[in-house]
């Protein structure tokens, strides 16, 4: 097979936080593949054809670029951020499962600024010290799973971002994790609110969790709970580098 097949990390919005890696990738891609808005952030030019395609679709996305890459496109797959961090890495290597035959292509990831490094960097260092990340949606896992997680890392008094905080269709989902987090105690906890960084409608605002409302996320924020020694300095959030 004579493909080839990137899965690449677009950053969190601004153009800047591209990698030179995966700027080369693009401008060597026959083929542009994933989430329509992604994809749109690809300049068009002669000899590349754009695959845009539904959020929910990712792994007829997968088989569709791994497909491409057979016949021997070189084939980039887009995602927002890092695309290991709940995004397309993880749906490629799915699909590839079923395909024995595809397994020999050349694939390969390339790491991307996520968003909740790149919020973390607009706040000043909330995951200075051990964190976790919980995808608040549950799409592809039961709710109670989530609540788990959540009042473990609650317990283990990690910092937790939050991915996909609250859409439309499940705008009680951010109620209920707001509501387990001050349950466990964390109600003095400082919390980010960092609304579609590095872009010209970015927003960054902090509060403590008991003072935070649902209604200030939404699918364009993360959100980043501090742990237990979490504080202020000035107008920046840290986290200090010894734990208590």
């Amino acid at each position: 097979m004579t493909g080839t097949l990137t899965i690449a990390g677009l950053g969190p919005g601004d153009a800047a936080m591209v990698t030179p890696e995966v700027t080369a990738a693009l401008a060597a891609a026959t083929d542009i593949v994933g989430y329509g808005p992604y994809v749109a952030r690809v300049q068009p030019r002669d000899g590349l054809t754009l695959h845009p395609s539904d959020n929910r679709v990712e792994l007829q996305r997968a088989g569709e670029a791994l497909r491409l890459a057979s016949e021997g496109r070189d084939v980039v797959v887009v995602s927002s951020g890092d695309p290991g961090v709940f995004a397309m890495a993880s749906a490629v290597f799915e699909a590839l499962e079923d395909k024995p035959e595809w397994q020999s292509l050349a694939i390969r990831v390339l790491p991307g600024v996520t968003a909740m490094l790149a919020a973390a960097a607009r706040a000043g260092a909330p995951l200075g010290h051990d964190f976790c990340a919980i995808n608040l949606s549950d799409n592809l896992k039961p709710w109670a799973v989530i609540e788990k997680r959540l009042r473990f890392a609650a317990e283990a008094d990690f910092a937790i971002a939050m991915y996909n905080p609250r859409s439309a269709s499940r705008p009680e989902g951010f109620a209920r994790a707001l509501q387990i987090l001050n349950e466990a105690g964390c109600g003095e906890r400082l919390v980010t609110f960092a609304r579609a960084v590095t872009t010209p409608e970015e927003r960054i605002e902090t509060v403590t969790l008991r003072d935070a409302r649902p209604e200030m996320a939404d699918m364009r924020t993360l959100v980043i709970v501090g742990n237990s020694s979490t504080r202020r300095v000035g107008r920046f959030v840290y986290a200090p580098r010894q734990a208590r």
